[in-house]
């Protein structure tokens, strides 16, 4: 199963402006070359950072609401959507190594061994 869920326009609200963890819309359509370069490393990305962001599809051909209403005027457009606000937005293509580099300011880093406190010396 995929880690990338496909939204409507009738299923826009629920699963990317409720949740609580940062939500990447991938705004795309079949037809588009770039979008389809794109979904073997939006789909990498999910896997990788599952339970932190979460990634969903919008077929714009299919739903227009909300790409109209988000305007998203070219496709690949990926937009970080967190608590029901855009924080972010990446258009055309990028390596997967990039995204999870741009999305890493979306999401807590646990902080390492040592790191719990303080870097003052006592």
């Amino acid at each position: 199963m995929s880690p990338v869920t496909h939204v409507t326009d009738q299923t826009f609200k629920t699963e990317v402006l409720q949740p609580e963890i940062p939500v990447v819309v991938d705004f795309w359509a079949p037809w588009c070359g770039p979008c389809r370069m794109m979904s073997p490393v939006i789909e990498a990305a999910a896997e990788s950072l599952a339970g932190k962001i979460k990634f969903v599809k919008v077929n714009t051909d299919e739903n227009v609401e909300f790409a109209g209403r988000y305007g998203v005027m070219a496709i690949p457009t990926m937009v970080v959507f967190h608590k029901g606000e855009e924080k972010d937005r990446i258009v055309g293509t990028i390596s997967k190594d990039q995204l999870e580099a741009q999305l890493r300011v979306h999401y807590e880093i646990p902080a390492g061994p040592g790191d719990e406190g303080s870097s003052c010396p006592r």
